[in-house]
Order: structure tokens, then sequence, then C-alpha cells
């Protein structure tokens, strides 16, 4: 807060009871200010503006008026001391009242004796002189503040000065105060829409894993943000067999995810068609490429689990190597073609594997593989390996084990894993939860 000066006076020669007259009012102007200079609530802000200055300069009504943009317009903010006019009423900027007049001139107007000015327009009956100060930052127009008395000519040349520079403490907190208002509101509408957008997302992704014998599935995305690019999906094909899907979108928040909510409905299409993978993603590449925007892109693994071979078909689009662990060991598996989606046209490879009994198959993504410790030590893929080649390994355990080596560093990529194990006939699904 800025020091009220005395030079407010110091073209005024004056007497001594003058004197201790004027250090009494800027003792008043600065204590005023002082209290006003920390509210950041606009509504306990203006409401403390007009009742502090009213009761420490004994004025009959103190106003603020906000300026309203949009339509032109002076809207009461606050009021104290008017039975007449309350919060919300309106001036025309330019056509009605002092206040209107002030905003549209940007000039104090003083009128010594209401009843002659042009521009007044009547509040409380006994009100005979009244002054408008305009609320300015810079340039911007924030409002008008109003001071009315039951005596004429009650606002001395001194009085108004006092009450012009604390008019410039005014302006500057209702400023911030609507400020922080705006900033706020658009911080709780953008809360509300990603939990809105967070709930939408969850809802594309499984609400159970697939009932296969044979083979236990899980899967599991934790968004680094309320909403994230990673996504997976389990779709069933009406011959038993089903799709597995991971995928990364690139960038994080809600971009990616309005990109992922895309890039999985065309997905879908295309495998519903029945096509093998490495058709399905030349083609939903051949898509992206006219559509993502410049940078944006998709690494994508889909493969298609069929029970009765006890066989996965897979192609990559420049997706993390999928893990596999059986008798022979662990491997991480490659295709031949597969650039990222949305990148450039071109076609994909596919590659067949066997899954013997007891064997896992993982695809993750990389907020798998990258998350850090305190240390900035990475959890990589040798501890990938070591616990998916771990009994009771599956899609929650793999997070939960990320999670605790990062030791509530948390994740700072959005997090996936689909999760496959074959078994007896008699093992069943296990929950997604």
């Amino acid at each position: 807060m800025a020091t009220i000066s005395a030079n407010l006076f110091d073209d005024v020669p004056a007497t001594r009871p003058q004197l201790d007259s004027q250090v009494e009012s800027l003792q008043k102007l600065q204590k005023a200010a002082q209290k006003i200079g920390s509210i950041l609530d606009l509504d306990q802000l203006i409401d403390e503006i007009v009742n502090e200055i009213a009761r420490s300069f004994g004025l009959l009504e103190t106003s603020v008026y906000l300026h309203d943009e949009a339509r032109g317009e002076m809207v009461m903010g606050g009021v104290h001391g008017c039975s007449v006019h309350s919060k919300g009423f309106r001036l025309k900027i330019g056509k009605e009242g002092m206040v209107g007049y002030v905003a549209s001139t940007g000039q104090m107007r003083y009128a010594p004796d209401v009843r002659k000015d042009e521009y007044y327009v009547a509040c409380e009956k006994s009100t005979r002189s009244e002054v408008a100060i305009p609320l300015h930052v810079g340039e911007r127009l924030v409002g008008v503040f109003t001071a009315s008395h039951p005596d004429l000519d009650a606002f001395p040349r001194q009085q108004l000065r006092l009450l012009q520079a604390l008019c410039d403490h005014v302006a500057v907190a209702i400023y911030n105060a609507r400020r922080f208002q705006s900033e706020r509101a658009e911080r709780e509408a953008m809360s509300l829409e990603a939990q809105e957008a967070r709930a939408i997302q969850q809802a594309l992704l499984p609400k159970s894993s697939p009932y296969v014998p044979g083979f236990a599935i899980s899967g599991l995305s934790i968004p680094a943000r309320a909403v994230g690019g990673d996504w997976y999906d389990f779709i069933p094909f009406p011959d038993g067999r089903w799709g597995l899907v991971l995928a990364d979108v690139s960038g994080k928040g809600m971009a990616a995810a309005l990109l992922m909510s895309a890039t999985r409905g065309i997905l879908r299409s295309l495998a519903e068609a029945c096509c093998t993978p490495a058709e399905v993603l030349t083609k939903l590449n051949g898509l992206l490429v006219e559509d993502f925007p410049a940078g944006r892109f998709v690494t994508l693994v889909y493969a298609v689990l069929d029970p009765v071979t006890h066989s996965v078909t897979f192609a990559s689009a420049g997706h993390l190597r999928p893990l596999l662990v059986d008798q022979g060991g662990a491997r991480f598996l490659d295709t031949e073609r597969g650039l990222p989606l949305g990148l450039s046209c071109g076609d994909y490879s596919q590659r067949t594997i066997a899954l013997s009994p007891g064997s896992r198959l993982v695809f993750y993504s990389d907020g798998i593989s990258e998350a850090s410790n305190e240390n900035e030590e990475e959890y990589g893929l040798d501890r990938l390996v070591k616990h998916v080649s771990s009994p009771g390994a599956s899609a929650i355990t793999i997070l939960d084990d990320v999670r605790s080596f990062a030791n509530g560093v948390g994740f700072n990529d959005d997090a996936s894993v689909v999760f496959v194990k074959v078994g007896s006939s008699t093992d069943t699904a296990i929950d997604t939860a």
C-alpha cells in the first residue's frame, strides 16, 4: 500500500487549527486506505469501502459503481446510507446521473447544490451536496465512487483532494479484487470442466476385464492430471477373439484427452470391420494424418487375442515394445514397420506369437518405464521385467510397484498397463478396479 502524503495540502497556507484538522484527515485517509488494501473478496471490499469512508468522513451516503463494459453501464456494487437504490442499480454511461457523466468524461464532478445539477439522480431527500469521482487504473475505468452530504457545499477543496487520493487506492483495490474474482471463477470453471471430462474419459475405459477361459486379462490407466492421453481397451469379436489396445497420445491434459477420444472411436469402428491389426493401423493412420494438428501423434499397440489357437497377433505404431515372459525367459517384441499415428502416411506390419501356459504378455506406456523417484532414477525396463516375472503380477501390482518406487513423487506422465496371463481353463478374469 502506497503512503498518503501530506503534500496534498502543500499549496494551501494553513493556520495551526487547520493543520491539526489536515493531519487528522490524513490519518483517517491512511487508515481507510490500509483497511481496504488487503481485501481480495470483491463484495467484502466494496462493503468496507462505503462503510469505512462514510464513518471516517461523516458522510450521509457513499456508493461504489462498477464498470460493466459489455453493457455500457455502471452497476452499483455497494452502498451505505441510501434507502432508494440498492446493489445492482444501473446507470447508462454518458446518459444517466452524475455517475454516468463521470464515467464518460473521466473527470470528477462536484455538485455543491444537487438541486441545481442537471445530472444528479435523487436519492435521500436530505442530500444537498454530492461528489462523484472516477476510479481509474491507468487508462482503464474501474468504477465511480460517490459521496453525499446533507449540507450545501459540504466538500471543501481539501476534502475533495483527500477523497481523490483515497479513490486512487480504491481503484487499485477494486481492480485487483475483480481480477482475482475473475481468475478464481475461471479456475473453478476449469476445475469443473476437468472433473466432467475425467468422468467422461473414465466412462470410455472398460468397466471390467473380459472373461476368457484359460486367460487372466487386466488393465489399468492412471492419468497424471484430471484427464490424460493414455487409454486401453478390450474389444470383443463375434468369433470369440478379443482386440487389446493400449495407446498414448502425445502431450497431457485436455488436448490429449480430446485426441484420445477421437482416436478411440475411429479405432473401434475399424476393428469391428474384422481387419487384421496391420490393416487397422494403416487405415487409422491415413485418417489421423488428415485430421491431427501439426506435431500431435499417437503411439499405439493393437493386438488380437485368439483363445482357440493360444496366439496373439499385434501391430505397433511406434509404441514401446510389448514384454513377453514365458518359459524361455523375458523378451521385448518388435515389428518391422510402424511409425506413430498421425505423422505421415505409411503401412504397418504385424507379428503373431504363441502364448504357452504360464506366459505373461504386457503392454505399457512410458509413464511406467520412465517414472522416476526423488533421486531422478527411472523405474526402467529391468524392474518391469523383474516384477512381471514374479508370482501374482497383474496390471494393478505393476502400477503399485511403480508408485512404491516413486516414493511419493507420483506419476509425472499418464501410466497405463494391459496384462495378459495364460493359465488353466479354471482361471477367472481379474477386475480392473
